[in-house]
């Protein structure tokens, strides 16, 4: 195992960006930033910045500058793997029938271990309904780990994987439900049908199978010195290989083709309309209460719920006027994510701004005692504010036109 770990470690460190100069001087700019640049090994910092530049024609042109991006660090993606599976919920239903849409009434059924079911429903109140749309809405508003179930359910891992890969993120592996699953019972997936509201079926898909999972991209991943189950603390490291993967460089490429598709080529998209598009801006910057979705009206649900570059997690944070984030974010056993474009309308500025640390000083994965809280979300937030002020100062040539990412709700 020790040679193992150390040839990953060598590994790694090959695979290694170089840093950009640039970043590297903004961050060490920054003394709340310190205690985490000063720990490397400890933190598993990772970062790109993107700038965005708009030309006389207001199209956006992208420069990246990452800081210890390393494809080959694992880091557990947690929740950032709703997005693609958002992406690819939205153009699977553009290959059923036309009367089946992102509000059409969905429901689960049974057909194996671990799977749970959704009946068919039809409430008066169409939040609570059970459709495409409202399950994008409940991830990407809140995170919902249920809604995010039952679209990997209705892509299946097979096509997932595939589109993935397709689409070109050879790194990327999306195998898990959130749910304790073992690696067989992930591979099938539950039938799945879409009704009329007085319960018609306009389509039945049947339960599906991945012949196989798909093999871990960075092989053997192991983490940690120790993790718990129930009381009992084992005393060897963590073993992530049939974990979800996503590179954060992947993750990233994903949230600038769901913001700016035509910056993206062509064969690098999925099939998705306008409207689609139009959908995912809306959803990926509300905050709970300002979606008016009435499951999400409760005070846990505070206005910068998510929103942890910039403003980490804190209830009683007042949103900045002017200041838009489109954002996704991961926290699981430990590593915390956040990848978020920013629209600066007041200073006329915008970028994209991707993270990710890993806050476990014990080294103990599973034991619930990370360091969230008091280092992982206020460094988020100061990194977050650290360059909203280094963009809204920044010199630009032609002065963007952010109206497409301040419309009004549809």
């Amino acid at each position: 195992m020790l040679r193992f770990l150390i040839a990953l470690l060598l590994l790694s460190s090959a695979a290694q960006a170089q840093d950009s100069p640039l970043l590297d001087s903004l961050l060490r700019s920054s003394p709340a930033l310190a205690t985490v640049l000063a720990h490397p090994g400890t933190y598993q910092l990772q970062l790109i910045y993107t700038r965005i530049d708009r030309d006389a024609n207001n199209v956006p042109h992208f420069t990246q500058h990452t800081y210890h991006l390393n494809p080959r660090q694992y880091f557990n993606p947690a929740s950032l793997v709703k997005l693609p599976t958002a992406l690819l919920a939205l153009e699977k239903l553009h290959t059923l029938p036309a009367s089946v849409t992102r509000s059409t009434i969905m429901s689960t059924g049974v057909a194996g271990r671990c799977q749970t079911p959704v009946p068919f429903a039809a409430p008066a109140d169409s939040d609570r309904q059970a459709n495409v749309g409202n399950y994008i809405k409940r991830m990407l508003l809140v995170s919902d780990n249920l809604a995010y179930n039952r679209l990997y359910e209705f892509v299946g891992q097979q096509t997932l994987n595939t589109r993935l890969q397709q689409l070109g993120y050879a790194g990327s592996r999306i195998v898990r439900r959130f749910a304790p699953c073992d690696t067989a019972a992930n591979r099938f997936t539950n039938p799945i049908a879409f009704h009329t509201a007085n319960g018609d079926t306009l389509y039945k898909q049947p339960a599906q199978a991945n012949p196989h999972t798909p093999v871990p991209p960075l092989g053997p991943v192991y983490a940690g010195r120790a993790y718990q189950v129930g009381r009992r603390i084992i005393h060897q490291p963590y073993n992530f290989t049939t974990a979800n993967n996503l590179p954060l460089s992947n993750i990233t490429a994903l949230l600038q083709t769901a913001l700016f598709p035509e910056s993206v080529p062509l064969a690098q998209r999925p099939h998705l309309t306008p409207a689609d598009y139009a959908f995912l801006r809306q959803y990926l910057h509300l905050t709970p209460h300002a979606s008016h979705y009435s499951a999400y009206s409760a005070p846990s649900y505070f206005d910068a719920y998510k929103k942890y570059l910039y403003y980490g997690r804190r209830p009683e944070a007042q949103l900045q006027p002017g200041l838009r984030i489109f954002n996704i974010v991961g926290m699981s056993h430990g590593y915390l994510a956040d990848v978020a474009y920013f629209a600066d309308s007041l200073h006329h500025a915008e970028f994209l701004l991707s993270a990710v640390l890993y806050v476990n000083r014990d080294g103990i994965i599973n034991d619930g005692n990370y360091e969230y809280d008091s280092i992982g979300l206020p460094f988020l937030a100061q990194l977050g504010q650290l360059f909203a002020r280094y963009e809204a100062q920044r010199p630009r040539r032609y002065r963007p036109n952010l109206e497409l990412f301040f419309q009004p709700a549809p």
